[in-house]
């Protein structure tokens, strides 16, 4: 249950944090937020990990190097998810983004990679990553159907010609609203 509690803070913090990287990076650019960003968590998590952490930051040395390249992915986890938040909205660019985290947590726990336990391929799991896929494009399509509608209002013309075949005139969209009252 702990465990699920983190998650579900974390998904909270993940979603608010793209949003607040965006506003951010409309007046400070891109690369300066991500560095600000990160800049900020290691000063907020320093102070956290020397009051808690029994031991040096620089103990290390028994981790798989490659393992030290998580805080490389934490750049371009926040440059990009911005930049997503920014160009597509936040709601559709974290659907995909945990769309993507499911696909390869679902292929790492399956291919038990990375020193995690092998987990049996399902016809379930897999029926969930296709629902959640199907889930985010019904939600896409119906954020194209409101921008649709959207760009034809946009669209729609300020006076409006009436043409009468039969009596050769010409009447104005404000003429037509005088004569329906």
């Amino acid at each position: 249950m702990t465990g699920a509690l983190l998650a579900i803070i974390a998904g909270i913090l993940i979603s608010l944090q793209n949003v607040f990287n965006a506003r951010v990076s409309e007046k400070t650019g891109p690369w300066a937020t991500t560095s600000l960003v990160l800049g900020l968590g290691l000063i907020c998590s320093l102070p956290v990990f020397y009051s808690i952490e029994k031991r040096s930051i620089l103990e290390f040395g028994n981790v798989n190097p490659l393992f030290l390249f998580g805080g490389v992915f934490g750049v371009g986890i926040v440059f990009f998810l911005m930049r997503g938040v920014t160009l597509i909205g936040p709601a559709y660019a974290i659907s995909i983004a945990l769309i993507s985290q499911i696909v390869i947590a679902f292929i790492v726990n399956t291919g038990g990679w990375f020193g995690f336990e092998a987990a049996p391929l399902s016809w379930q799991k897999l029926l969930g990553i296709a629902l959640l896929i199907g889930g985010v494009l019904v939600y896409k399509l119906e954020k194209q159907t409101d921008e649709n509608e959207r760009v034809v209002k946009e669209q729609k013309p300020d006076r409006v010609i009436s043409f009468s075949g039969d009596q050769s005139t010409c009447k104005s969209d404000q003429n037509l609203q005088h004569e329906r009252y």
